[in-house]
């Protein structure tokens, strides 16, 4: 089992996408589990029960610019909370993962999606306003992921994303092994029932190649779609 520890001032953004279809059922089945560390929860305040003022983990840039920075302190204590045990253990220290979100890191892919798989704890750092202090990544080493060349509001999408395309590629999680895109033929364009419907007074069929049964033929067509659609994308570099 793989368990994601998500290092988020805002857990609620991702619990409603965790908890639905294939993704709830994955961690119902035990093969993945989601845990969440808010660094707000670890700031140091006053008294036994610190007001939301008390329990503020942003502050001005050093050097000036606009925007507040992550301070550092209270994500280095929610990450050591995560798997600082784990990584005093030299049995288990191999086997965790520390993921922070960059526009300028390395371009998440399937590829690397199968890279995780081989951890036992995976812990997303999920950064938000002007960034996180980077003294952060002087005490746990980690790995500056991107998911495209754009910069976001926060890193709880690609922490979705990653968890969701990892997830995915576990056996057994999507029921059948061919179901993963890229270890079966298959096309950007899939049909279901009817073969046929009217719109507007206009016929929108199914292509006469699928309803066929030759699968030689049917695989032929997929491998043809796949090209055109590859081909169109370069209009978007």
């Amino acid at each position: 089992m793989i368990t994601f520890h998500v290092i988020s001032l805002f857990p609620e953004s991702l619990t409603s996408y965790l908890e639905a279809s294939i993704l709830k059922r994955a961690q119902k089945e035990g093969k993945i589990a989601v845990k969440y560390y808010n660094p707000r929860d670890f700031a140091i305040g006053r008294g036994s029960k610190p007001t939301y003022a008390e329990r503020r983990v942003d502050d001005r840039p050093y050097g000036g610019g606009p925007g507040m920075v992550l301070e550092a302190e209270p994500v280095i204590r929610a990450i050591a909370k995560a798997v600082g045990r784990k990584l005093n253990q030299k049995s288990s220290k191999k086997k965790v993962k520390i993921v922070f979100f960059s526009p300028a890191g390395h371009q998440f892919s399937n590829t690397v999606a199968d890279t995780f798989r081989k951890y036992s704890d995976i812990v997303m750092v999920c950064g938000r306003y002007e960034g996180i202090d980077a003294r952060v990544k002087k005490v746990f080493p980690m790995t500056d992921i991107s998911v495209g060349p754009y910069v976001l509001t926060g890193g709880e999408l690609p922490a979705l994303i990653m968890i969701d395309t990892i997830t995915r590629r576990l056996p057994g999680v999507l029921g059948h092994d061919e179901s993963v895109e890229e270890r079966r033929v298959s096309s950007p364009d899939v049909y279901t029932r009817p073969a046929a419907f009217k719109y507007k007074k206009k016929i929108y069929k199914v292509p006469e190649v699928l309803l066929q049964g030759n699968h030689a033929k049917i695989d032929q067509w997929k491998v043809g779609r796949q090209n055109g659609f590859s081909k169109n994308q370069k209009i978007f570099k």
